[in-house]
């Protein structure tokens, strides 16, 4: 009846794991890459990807009704969304951030009960070892791993900063924590005055190398190896950290707020952007959880408002603060030396 309590909500959030893993496993196994060449029989597509008898069907029909393929009698294909994302082929692949939340999030999630009760990591920490970014950079494989995920799961937003942000007002930039260098790339696309820099630890210097070189920026585009806990940021009209404070107890987050103002000069911008939470912290879901991922994977990060970010900045020295909405969750937080 209209207007009855039920509880779909309830048992559709609790058993979202369910979706989660179909998808990742779908990834792991190629299936949409190996669907971008075309439509595909059930038996031709199910002995491809060596699955079992008793679960192929189930399996592929499971994505056709996750919307994630598309069937037609008995051939399968990729979604529209499926085949431009999901393709690991395709610039546009976004499925790096679900590798990454297959391979290291989902283990460490089933401890949240423990990371809420006691605010400690439940990722490698747990147990003595390095933490994420020592164990990450530590491994050229899961480093380009990792820095793929980023760019798959800020690609939406590195765009719109490149085509929103008043950049004819600027000539330099550097993106701080720059991973593979897509936010970069996308900035001198859109802007061909521009001169960028990338900035991130040293391990990061060839992947962000053959990034740039593919893109065919490597005139505009260069890389500057460092750490910016050790030393100061490299000079620039605009400063971008792109989902890099949220890693941060406040301390260090004021820390690289303070050295992105003397990083620039007067009339400069720092732009800082995450999946930011709303003032309300009643609407933007995914941020909140983001938050939560933090306290799972770091041993003081967490998510913020970008009313507690603009705060910060003009702490900092900033003069003028403004919050713009980007894609998806994410928004931006701008700030005016």
């Amino acid at each position: 009846m209209p207007n009855q309590p039920n509880p779909e909500k309830i048992l559709q959030t609790g058993f979202a794991f369910w979706s989660s893993k179909t998808l990742f496993s779908a990834i792991e196994m190629g299936v949409f890459t190996e669907l971008a060449h075309g439509p595909e029989s059930f038996d031709a597509l199910s002995a491809r990807l060596r699955l079992h008898c008793r679960s192929a069907r189930d399996f592929l029909d499971a994505l056709v009704a996750l919307g994630f393929l598309e069937r037609t009698g008995d051939r399968y294909s990729n979604s529209v969304e499926a085949d431009l994302f999901l393709d690991r082929k395709k610039p546009s692949y976004i499925g790096g951030i679900l590798e990454m939340a297959s391979h290291r999030l989902y283990p460490a999630w089933g401890h949240l009960t423990e990371a809420l009760r006691t605010g400690q990591p439940q990722n490698e920490l747990k147990t003595g070892d390095s933490g994420l970014f020592e164990t990450l950079y530590s491994d050229p494989a899961r480093l380009k791993e990792f820095l793929a995920a980023m760019t798959g799961v800020s690609r939406g937003a590195n765009v719109a900063i490149a085509q929103n942000f008043p950049w004819q007002n600027y000539h330099t930039f550097v993106d701080v924590g720059t991973a593979q260098g897509d936010l970069a790339a996308q900035i001198a696309q859109a802007n061909p005055h521009l001169q960028g820099m990338g900035f991130d630890l040293p391990e990061v210097a060839p992947i962000f190398g053959e990034y740039i070189s593919a893109s065919g920026l490597a005139d505009r585009l260069t890389f500057m190896p460092g750490d910016f806990f050790k030393q100061d940021l490299p000079k620039a009209d605009v400063v971008l950290m792109g989902h890099i404070l949220h890693d941060w107890d406040l301390p260090t987050k004021k820390m690289l707020i303070a050295k992105a103002f003397d990083a620039i000069p007067t009339g400069g911008a720092f732009v800082v952007y995450e999946a930011l939470i709303d003032d309300e912290r009643s609407q933007n879901a995914f941020g909140l959880m983001m938050s939560l991922n933090m306290l799972v994977e770091t041993p003081g990060g967490f998510d913020y408002t970008g009313s507690d970010c603009s705060e910060w900045m003009k702490e900092a020295g900033f003069s003028q603060t403004r919050v713009e909405p980007l894609v998806g969750p994410d928004s931006m937080v701008i700030g005016i030396k």
